[in-house]
């Protein structure tokens, strides 16, 4: 499988670190070498070099390969209607426009800037900022963003299209050319109907008469000096292709340069709409002379395969948004299209003009920020498992999958994190891994030794099967901070003599608080008490030392949430000093005071629940007690520790826990 984006590097171009885009450990020149092998049959029509990339003033790294990911490939001079490289794809985001008709995803002038200086790192080629009739506000806004981001050209002489939307009449195309004139490089985009049932129903007009609407805007653009228009066929995916081919010649003669063919309602299928386009490319006269263009909505979830289909059959340019907002279900999704082509432009798309290795000149590096920003800004955020820019996207939970990523990257990635701007670096062992209910042994003990901790056998055995009981029941996965609470909650559990099996409390502002507890002792045999407290944590540990036969006070006892949230990890510690003169006596001399002294046992526990984790604790600092007792009694002192016999503690309680 060839693993690359074409977009940053240019692999097949330049002979450079392929780290960006490759799984880190595979080897560069294999790659370069698969790839120049599938390349071979073919000649390539536009070349890059070193020297005619172009740096993005952003990418300032010591890291050469952090640094490549900034570099972005040369695209042909922009001309209206015409491309000299017929492989190349124009990317058309319409964000601004389409993307902000969702529901709730209203943005302020000046957000709109800021997301239109971020397309323009992303590298698009026409940015449709608007639509400059619905509202002052909106045509201030794609104002600005002409004014602005559309005189802004970078180092390899680039500078965005600027796109102002208009219905096909007089008012609106004035008002759509007086906002975006500013621009270097300026264009109106207008748009009518064709279907039948938009003809009859909201439009009210004879085919004729949508004809001579749509020549007459087209016309009357062109008279105001845009020589850049755009015209779209409203619903052409539903519309008859005979009307088409008649309406569109008419606005090509009328001066129109780029044609448009819309999907509205997300009607069709991809080899329906390709067909389209193709039967459009073949049938209208003077198709030559423009440039087609898709824009899919979502509606059937087809968009992207849509658009792609458009362009395997000669569309060159594709109309998307960022994260696929828009109209009801959304548009085509600008981060699929561009790495589709990154992945798979130069060899699945045979067929139309050119040579089929078709490319684009976005640079994928930018997809995550901008991401990010379009979905704090409207207000609108992916779903975890959104393609290429979801929380998802990279992250792994099942066992099988962390252990092939851990092994080889390649195994279930098909292009890196790094390409698109989300800089992974070594968290989550540096594979995307997360620990949750579904990892294996190998996943939790590659991470437990990235945090320090070389566990092998017993002892990565014992914290993978407390592990594996958390994560049953915690969302989300376990963090670092909750896999090192639990290697200090597994510390004592080494010699573990008492282990809690079974928990149960009761409790509340009325009625006693008892606990029901059920432990499995050293002789393998499950005992359970019940007992009653001051509050759920001195009843479980009253009847913990019942069962165990201990007598100790409770010296301290604190607890803290690991991380935020509902479902965060309880992390528990207290310290037991044995009673004096009681049967679990641990007197010790003080090296400094030369005195008598009880001797303290700590202990850790950590659980999501807050009852279980205080129990861990104590069984554990009770469980470092009995050992010490039992290796005292291993070195001739008499054994008062009643661990063999686990009975219960006659006379006073041995500690009350405030609750």
């Amino acid at each position: 499988m060839k693993i690359y984006a074409y977009s940053i590097a240019a692999l097949t171009y330049v002979a450079t670190s392929t780290s960006a885009f490759t799984p880190s450990h595979l080897n560069g020149n294999a790659i370069l070498s698969q790839q120049r092998s599938i390349a071979s049959s073919s000649t390539i029509s536009t070349s890059i070099s070193p020297t005619t990339a172009t740096a993005l003033s952003s990418a300032n790294s010591a890291d050469p390969a952090i640094a490549e990911l900034y570099i972005r490939r040369t695209r042909p001079e922009y001309i209206p209607g015409h491309i000299s490289d017929p492989d190349y794809v124009r990317i058309f985001d319409t964000t601004l426009r389409d993307g902000e008709q969702s529901p709730g995803a209203t943005l302020t002038s000046s957000e709109k800037l800021e997301i239109a200086k971020n397309l323009a790192k992303l590298g698009v080629d026409i940015i449709e900022a608007g639509f400059p009739i619905a509202s002052p506000d909106d045509f201030n806004g794609v104002k600005q963003i002409a004014d602005v981001v559309g005189n802004e050209v970078f180092d390899d002489g680039y500078v965005p299209v600027i796109a102002g939307l208009s219905r096909a009449n007089e008012g609106d195309i004035k008002r759509a050319w007086d906002a975006v004139k500013g621009a270097l490089r300026p264009r109106v985009h207008t748009f009518i109907a064709t279907s039948d049932i938009h003809m009859r129903s909201k439009l009210n007009k004879t085919p004729d008469e949508v004809v001579e609407i749509a020549v007459n805007a087209v016309m009357y653009a062109k008279s105001l000096g845009c020589d850049d228009i755009e015209f779209s066929p409203e619903d052409a995916g539903r519309s008859d292709p005979e009307f088409l081919y008649r309406i569109l010649e008419k606005v090509i003669i009328a001066g129109a340069t780029t044609l448009n063919i819309p999907d509205t309602t997300g009607w069709n299928m991809p080899w329906e709409f390709g067909e389209l386009i193709k039967k459009l490319r073949e049938n209208v006269p003077g198709a030559e002379n423009v440039v087609f263009s898709t824009h899919c909505q979502n509606d059937l979830g087809l968009a992207t395969a849509n658009s792609l289909a458009g362009a395997l059959n000669g569309a060159r340019q594709l109309e998307c948004t960022i994260n696929g907002i828009g109209e009801r279900a959304g548009n085509a999704s600008l981060e699929e299209i561009v790495m589709a082509l990154a992945l798979k432009g130069d060899e699945q798309f045979k067929g139309g003009p050119g040579t089929g290795r078709l490319f684009t000149a976005i640079n994928p590096v930018y997809i995550t920020p901008t991401s990010k920003m379009v979905a704090e800004y409207t207000g609108m955020k992916c779903q975890p498992h959104k393609a290429i820019v979801g929380a998802n996207a990279f992250q792994h939970e099942s066992g099988i999958h962390q252990d092939g990523m851990i092994k080889d990257k390649s195994t279930y990635e098909i292009m890196t994190p790094e390409s698109i701007g989300l800089m992974r670096g070594e968290s989550q062992s540096g594979a995307g891994i997360v620990l949750g209910k579904h990892s294996g042994r190998n996943a939790v003990g590659t991470r437990l030794r990235e945090l320090g901790y070389d566990f092998e056998g017993d002892k990565l055995n014992a914290v993978f099967k407390r592990f594996k009981e958390v994560a049953e029941k915690k969302k989300g996965g376990l963090d670092d901070d909750d896999l090192e609470s639990l290697v200090s909650d597994q510390a004592g559990s080494v010699n573990e003599l008492w282990s809690v099996t079974g928990l149960q409390t009761t409790t509340g502002l009325s009625g006693i608080p008892t606990a029901t507890v059920k432990m499995m002792g050293p002789d393998a045999v499950e005992r359970y008490v019940s007992a009653t407290g001051t509050g759920p944590v001195d009843a479980v540990y009253k009847a913990i030392d019942q069962i165990m036969g201990v007598s100790v006070v409770l010296e301290s006892y604190s607890m803290n949430s690991v991380n935020e949230g509902i479902e965060a990890l309880a992390s528990t510690r207290v310290v037991i000093v044995p009673t004096a003169n009681g049967p679990n006596d641990a007197a010790v001399m003080d090296a400094q005071t030369s005195q008598l002294r009880e001797k303290k046992f700590s202990g850790s526990g950590s659980d999501t629940d807050i009852i279980t984790s205080s129990a861990r604790a104590y069984v554990s600092a009770l469980n470092k007690l009995l050992t010490w007792k039992m290796r005292r009694m291993a070195n001739g002192t008499a054994d008062t520790t009643g661990a063999s016999g686990a009975v219960a503690v006659e006379g006073e309680a041995p500690m009350v826990v405030a609750n």
